[in-house]
């Protein structure tokens, strides 16, 4: 719901009432995102959708638009920790682009974090690695941050 809520509101319904609030778009019957599995065990999540769904991003400056195409987004990616450096993030990125193809997008973006330090902690790491995306097919369409480039696959 980070991506999803004004702050304020984020901070207001801190736990179960965003949790609720979440249901809710779960209940809706339009995916929020995408479950990786590792032999019928949930390992990993990314949230994808248009990134209309997600008024913060469309308030950042950092992440303001570059053009005034049609996006769909990857906001946020989470791997279970005993899934973590097996290359689940790859897959789900590359599957949020099959998932956004088949909605009719035609531009896939992410907003990952890319470490000065050679190891980055994770808790700092769920909005992805540019590794990760670039492995998956992206590429760096713009960087307004030392830190944190848009990337973009295209979806043709």
């Amino acid at each position: 719901m980070w991506w999803r809520l004004k702050r304020s509101a984020y901070s207001r319904n801190r736990g179960a009432a965003n949790q609720k609030a979440f249901q809710k778009i779960v209940d809706s019957g339009q995916p929020p995102g995408l479950l990786a599995y590792d032999g019928g065990r949930p390992v990993g999540w990314c949230a994808v959708a248009p990134r209309e769904d997600f008024p913060v991003i469309e308030r950042s400056r950092t992440l303001a638009r570059i053009d005034d195409q049609p996006v769909w987004c990857v906001p946020c990616l989470f791997v279970a920790r005993a899934g973590r450096g097996q290359g689940v993030s790859v897959e789900l990125l590359k599957a949020a682009i099959r998932y956004a193809r088949r909605q009719g997008a035609r531009i896939l973006e992410g907003y990952p974090v890319e470490p000065r330090k050679a190891r980055l902690p994770d808790a700092f790491a769920w909005t992805g690695l540019v590794t990760g995306f670039r492995r998956a097919g992206f590429t760096e369409a713009l960087r307004r941050s030392p830190g944190r480039p848009i990337m973009r696959a295209k979806l043709r």
